[in-house]
């Protein structure tokens, strides 16, 4: 794929989702404007006027079929009235000249377009390819780039938050922050070393340049830790509905989704298997688990389905611990041994039936104990925002820098082990020369997130391909 981008093809693409009643047609490429001459007729463009046209100027006329058909009526055959958008580079999404055709959205305009651009020198882009012309042509960074498909698959507002801080550049002024720092540990220990044999000389202080190690540690370590927090919000914070059978948890499933997902029955064992769907609540994703009913049973489906709901409590970061009868001494050491590093909700479902449950029986576990009825809706809301609450996911603003990235990631996590041995050296007082390369790696790790220096044209291509045709 990257071999064709390098040439200098003009490329078109379908931007827009197919079925609606409008669709955009993105043509990029420095044969753009002599393409769309051939199949676009205004009266405010010309051969003689594209020149003279402003970027991001918008023109009306008709797309027809190409002028060279050997049938005259054929070749005046109008496609479809259009606006066409012109941007001239570098003002452009790619940094080349691009235009946009805003047509309607039938399936058959759409592929006449297409066709009608094809034959007169365009070639379909491919997935990513877009982006990846504005990231090779300097108009965002690797890390930028990688936001434009995290901004188009955001789900929620906390997604989209991210997405957008990491487009406008926040990541990338972030690593830049830290290359600044690195680049002066790097130069202070490089001027030791270079011009150690001057006495008269005074160099920086190995205390100083330990403060400044240990900052940019602290400053790694610190977007290392938000990816936990940043997988859980683009994927989901995963809550598990637990506890015995035909206590409600399906129809406390039901409610949360305000849709008939899981089987309700009065039959011990209904559900033998985990089910998953998700719900926003409060701009941030939950997916909610329904697992099998935790019983004594002979039944070797149904054991399965147990393993498997003790394997979701494992993977979950919220577990809703769903009761109708006071727990017994052993069920509550089990459960406090299950849920060790997780937030905890007990409730005691069937409210409309029972007595409530003393919450004093339960204090040992979790301060969080809500009433409800799943069949009646009861108290839902008051859940609902009581798992929003023990998530402690504070309000996600533009300006916040949340990885969410497993390359940037992995990528951090090398740089976090290289600066931690150029701290234990410094501790050790080892030579400037060793130390120095392990800042080097640190520099090479940081830029591979932003793109500084990656060439390799597998990498490129791995990354874009993933890509929808379009962007």
């Amino acid at each position: 794929m990257t071999s064709e981008i390098l040439n200098n093809d003009t490329i078109c693409a379908l931007a827009t989702p197919a079925g609606g009643a409008i669709a955009i047609i993105r043509i990029s490429g420095s044969e753009t404007f002599p393409i769309l001459l051939r199949i676009f007729k205004s009266q405010s463009v010309s051969s003689e006027t594209i020149g003279q046209l402003p970027s991001r100027s918008l023109h009306y006329g008709n797309i027809v079929f190409p002028s060279d058909d050997s049938d005259e009526q054929t070749s005046s055959q109008i496609i479809d009235e259009v606006l066409v958008s012109i941007f001239k580079h570098p003002h452009s999404y790619t940094g080349e000249d691009s235009a946009e055709i805003s047509c309607h959205g039938s399936s058959y305009i759409i592929t006449k377009i297409l066709e009608a651009l094809i034959a007169n020198g365009c070639r379909m882009a491919n997935p990513g390819e877009y982006t990846m012309r504005a990231y090779l042509n300097g108009k965002m960074d690797l890390s930028q780039a990688e936001a434009v498909a995290d901004l188009i698959a955001s789900t929620n507002k906390a997604t989209h938050q991210i997405a957008m801080s990491q487009l406008r550049g926040h990541f990338s002024s972030e690593l830049s922050s830290l290359r600044e720092q690195l680049l002066r540990l790097t130069s202070l220990l490089e001027l030791e070393l270079d011009f150690s044999d001057h006495e008269d000389l005074e160099f920086a202080d190995r205390n100083e340049l330990l403060e400044i190690a240990q900052r940019i540690e602290s400053h790694i370590s610190h977007l290392v830790q938000t990816f936990e927090t940043g997988q859980a919000l683009k994927k989901g914070i995963p809550v598990a509905i637990i506890g015995k059978t035909n206590v409600g948890k399906s129809t406390l499933l039901n409610k949360l989704l305000k849709d008939e997902r899981a089987i309700v029955s009065d039959i011990h064992g209904t559900t033998r298997d985990t089910i998953e769907d998700t719900i926003d609540i409060q701009g941030i994703t939950f997916r909610f688990i329904d697992t099998a009913g935790i019983r004594q049973t002979v039944d070797t489906v149904e054991q399965i389905g147990i393993e498997r709901t003790y394997q979701a409590m494992e993977k979950a970061r919220i577990i809703l611990w769903l009761i109708d009868e006071e727990p017994s001494k052993e069920e509550l050491q089990v459960m406090q041994k299950k849920c060790e590093g997780k937030s905890l909700i007990i409730i005691q479902n069937k409210i409309d039936k029972e007595e409530k449950i003393p919450t004093s029986t339960l204090s040992s576990l979790t301060t969080h104990f809500i009433t409800i009825s799943a069949k009646f809706g009861t108290n839902i809301d008051q859940l609902e925002k009581e798992i929003y609450s023990v998530a402690n996911i504070s309000e996600i603003k533009e300006n916040d820098i949340i990885v969410t990235n497993a390359r940037h990631y992995n990528a951090l996590l090398r740089a976090q082990e290289d600066i931690q041995r150029v701290i234990s050296g410094l501790e050790q007082n080892l030579s400037g020369d060793l130390l120095s390369e392990d800042l080097r790696m640190i520099l090479s790790t940081l830029a591979e997130i932003t793109g500084g220096e990656i060439t390799p044209n597998e990498v490129l291509g791995n990354i874009f391909k993933h890509f929808c045709v379009g962007k």
